[in-house]
């Protein structure tokens, strides 16, 4: 059975500097659970934290139920995939996939065993001669799956381990990577600064920045109901305006805004009279006025995307705004220098308080 992974109150102090702040959540057994922020946030030090590199200056981890601060990392059930990977490049895959059993005193006929019953769940039945060199990128990644898998960890951690590979080939393996965790029901705990990895392959997400988990929740959840300014801004694009909260009804925020009077969702913590911002999603802007809310633009560029174009423009107060247009709906996209209205409904839209 899979582990679950708790987390209480866990920080991490290196000399003055603060790295991790007051860390708490719970990934499930069987989950896979995505934390996602910029470079320097704090998230592969967690994970360190997680597999016993790190100690924790404070707080407690408990995986399975069991307390790990006695435990170092080799006596946790964890096991860690890097961004480099570290195929041993001398040996073959089967031997590589191996290695941790041979560490244990696995007798060579089990090891081979189990190596080939590894690569067929791997979809690399054949391959167990072969050099690292001789193989893809995509594949020596799914090796280096295979060889943390062989030690039967509870729960797996991975520090971006697509980061290297080219961006078809990523989005391969992401969808890989979710299938095979499905199959074998282990734990994931995944890093990853690309917010639509993260989107695409978890149960959950923590967003993390400067060391603070600012949201812990599904994927949709935290696209559509952001529930502070850094992962209205980090999760997706969205448009940002700068306003000032005139009321509060029904859940629905009026703001006043250079661009006239909006309004939104409004998101915990808003006050009346209170600066705020409202953020709208580039799908949720469409050409027209016959929405609740409007914003007008001078249009500077297109860019085609393929299945929609995103329209950036300027607008009067010089922010910097953009519109998802569908392909059906290419042939009536502003020009370049035109002037354009784009409306959208209050529930599309969030207003968060500053700061």
């Amino acid at each position: 059975m899979s582990h679950s992974v708790e987390l209480h109150q866990v920080g991490v102090t290196f000399g003055a500097t603060r790295a991790v702040s007051d860390v708490s959540f719970t990934v499930e057994g069987g989950e896979f659970f995505s934390i996602l922020g910029p470079s320097g946030c704090g998230k592969t030090t967690l994970l360190r934290v997680i597999a016993g590199f790190l100690q924790p200056t404070e707080g407690r981890i408990l995986i399975g139920g069991k307390d790990m601060a006695a435990l170092g990392p080799n006596q946790r059930p964890t096991a860690m995939i890097f961004q480099s990977l570290a195929l041993f490049p001398l040996m073959p895959v089967w031997e590589n996939i191996a290695f941790g059993l041979e560490a244990r005193g696995i007798a060579k006929a089990e090891r081979r065993r189990k190596a080939d019953e590894l690569l067929k769940l791997i979809a690399l039945e054949g391959f167990g001669e072969r050099m690292p060199d001789e193989l893809s990128g995509g594949q020596r990644q799914r090796v280096a799956i295979a060889r943390a898998l062989a030690v039967e960890p509870q729960v797996l951690l991975l520090d971006e381990p697509l980061s290297a590979l080219d961006l078809k080939l990523r989005q391969h393996m992401r969808a890989e990577l979710r299938a095979l965790q499905k199959r074998t029901g282990v734990t994931f705990i995944y890093i990853t600064h690309d917010q639509s990895e993260a989107l695409a392959m978890s149960d959950r997400v923590a967003v993390m920045s400067a060391g603070v988990v600012q949201q812990v929740g599904a994927p949709r959840d935290l696209y559509d109901n952001p529930a502070t300014p850094f992962v209205a801004r980090f999760v997706g694009e969205t448009n940002a305006v700068a306003c000032t909260v005139k009321g509060i009804e029904a859940g629905i925020a009026t703001v006043d805004c250079a661009h006239g009077t909006l309004a939104g969702r409004a998101g915990d913590g808003l006050e009346s009279g209170a600066s705020a911002t409202l953020y709208v999603r580039p799908e949720a802007l469409k050409p027209g006025n016959s929405a609740d809310n409007a914003l007008a633009a001078t249009i500077e560029r297109v860019d085609f995307e393929g299945a929609f174009a995103l329209a950036h423009g300027v607008t009067d107060d010089g922010m910097q705004l953009v519109a998802s247009i569908s392909s059906t709906d290419l042939a009536a996209a502003p020009s370049i220098g035109a002037r354009a209205r784009f409306g959208f409904n209050s529930v599309n839209a969030v207003v968060l308080p500053d700061g």
